[in-house]
């Protein structure tokens, strides 16, 4: 195929910026702009409040509703402690493998449809295709919610969103939702011999812990019959809890990073609403008796929707056709995909790669994979001539 060499060319290219999530992907999202607008993509760049993230958002063809969306995330997971044999930011072909930090997860389906644009340019009729490059998926999918928040006051309406994290090219029709959340406790220090005259923060931390234990068994009890997620209930995870800083000292501050995966948005309420009751008429009332300024206080790190599988959905006939498969599956991990489908959008997760090399050290993306991503690419141009 002759998309190949061209993908892995600018593919190659990608991987050189280090798009880090907490480094700036202006430079990489600039050079896309550079290489769409080059076929005559209309281009538009959206800056995050500091002005040094971006994303993009383009469109060749029509401007009307109904277009099919090609969407990935230019942000990278970190390199840090992590023992690579190669330079992560160099692209290495070796054995039938791309290596690279963002080779799967995932610059290779961004290399891919953005080496397709000046076939999709050729061919679009009626039907615009539409690409969205976005930053921060990797820290709460940032940039896809602020731009969700763009095209809906533009009354921009694609019909059809591909999302294309990596999935061994399986189309993946579901997946939970992820709400991250950092808990602060604020007590009052004290010497460990008196606790009584402090309020220890690390000790309501936690009780704070055995809530959430009493609730992930709750949930059990409360997941859907025909849930088709493993596990099939919402999840709860503690992931850190952090405070004290000597045997003999009261801890005034502690923190929890924990985070849930809802199956159903009720069941996000319902944890939200329960541990609300639970700090207000229990913890805080303790702590503020002995000091008045005692709090706890949750941080949203990130509330992501999850992709709900849909009766109809036209994005999954679509990639059925174009890929031969007979079916769709759900997978554990999140993706920006629920957010697509919460503006109307028929969206679905197909991409090259597997999740088991993302965030590793020596990540790759096999070749055979990419062939396959680029061949449902190409057979994807039939629906714009159409």
């Amino acid at each position: 195929m002759h998309y190949l060499d061209d993908t892995k060319a600018l593919l190659r290219q990608l991987i050189a910026y280090p798009t880090v999530s907490p480094d700036s992907n202006l430079e990489l999202i600039e050079f896309l702009a550079g290489r769409l607008e080059a076929v005559g993509a209309r281009v538009d760049i959206h800056r995050d409040a500091t002005g040094a993230k971006a994303n993009l958002f383009a469109t060749l063809g029509p401007d009307v509703d109904g277009g099919i969306l090609l969407s990935g995330h230019s942000d990278v997971v970190p390199v840090t402690d992590q023992n690579w044999s190669t330079d992560p930011f160099e692209m290495v072909e070796r054995d039938g493998k791309l290596y690279g930090r963002g080779t799967c997860d995932m610059k290779g389906f961004i290399a891919a449809a953005v080496a397709m644009a000046p076939f999709y340019a050729e061919r679009v009729k009626d039907r615009p295709v539409h690409f969205a490059f976005t930053h921060d998926e990797e820290t709460g999918c940032l940039g896809a919610q602020a731009l969700a928040q763009i095209l809906r006051a533009q009354g921009t309406r694609p019909g059809v969103a591909i999302i294309g994290e990596p999935t061994s090219m399986r189309i993946i029709e579901g997946h939970k939702g992820c709400y991250e959340y950092s808990t602060h406790f604020t007590g009052l220090e004290g010497h460990g011999s008196g606790p009584d005259r402090g309020v220890n923060a690390v000790e309501y931390a936690v009780r704070y812990v055995a809530r959430l234990l009493e609730l992930k068994d709750q949930l059990k009890a409360r997941a859907p019959k025909d849930s088709r997620f493993e596990p099939p209930w919402t999840t709860i995870n503690t992931g850190a809890l952090v405070g004290g800083v000597a045997h003999n000292v009261i801890p005034g501050k502690a923190r929890i990073d924990w985070e849930m995966r809802p199956v159903q948005s009720g069941d996000a309420d319902f944890v939200k609403a329960d541990l609300h009751a639970f700090c207000t008429h229990t913890l805080l009332p303790a702590m503020r008796a002995v000091s008045p300024d005692a709090d706890i206080v949750t941080e949203v790190m990130g509330e992501v929707d999850g992709l709900i599988p849909a009766d109809e959905n036209e994005a999954k006939d679509i990639l059925m056709e174009l890929t031969g498969a007979n079916g769709a599956d759900t997978v554990p991990f999140g993706t920006e995909a629920g957010i697509f489908q919460s503006l109307g959008m028929s969206a679905v997760v197909c991409g090259p790669g597997s999740i088991e090399q993302a965030h590793k050290p020596d990540e790759y993306l096999a070749l055979d994979q990419l062939t396959e991503c680029l061949v449902m690419l190409e057979r994807l141009g039939g629906k714009l001539a159409a």
